[in-house]
């Protein structure tokens, strides 16, 4: 099993999207391992987009991101990642694929209401950024073995 981090963005969280984007990836079949509710601050933010720093769109994802309380989730299941970023569509929402996230929700680059772990030495990375090993659970639902072989 692959485990994957998504962050519902202020965004979202302001248009009360919450419900509506975490029941796209749990209708999807993924597990919900990791969620929690959470005001990200300055440090930790430039931590996640540490990739994008002294890029001219960096200081405007950090002041974002820090806007308005988030979701941030660890999902599981075969392929989690793909699966997910494949569920919240193109980063462009404009270019996103209807039946996407984004391609239902979102007009804008700038507010695409969910971030998604591009791979899995970025999803290790973040998800320790955001939870301690303890708050990563690991249990069976009733339907996996309906969603999984």
């Amino acid at each position: 099993m692959e485990r994957t981090l998504i962050i519902v963005k202020p965004d979202a969280v302001q248009r009360g999207l919450i419900g509506a984007v975490l029941s796209r990836l749990e209708a999807r079949g993924l597990r919900l391992v990791a969620l929690k509710l959470m005001q990200i601050d300055e440090a930790l933010a430039r931590r996640h987009y540490a990739e994008h720093e002294g890029k001219p769109f960096f200081a405007g994802l950090v002041d974002y991101i820090t806007s308005s309380p988030v979701v941030v989730g660890v999902l599981e299941g075969p392929n989690a990642i793909e699966a997910v970023r494949a569920t919240v569509g193109a980063t462009n929402p404009v270019k996103a694929a209807p039946g996407t996230i984004r391609g239902d929700l979102a007009l804008e680059i700038g507010r695409n209401l969910v971030h998604a772990s591009d791979g899995p030495a970025t999803a290790q990375r973040e998800i320790a950024l955001f939870f301690r090993d303890a708050e990563l659970l690991s249990y069976e639902r009733a339907i996996d073995r309906w969603v999984v072989e």
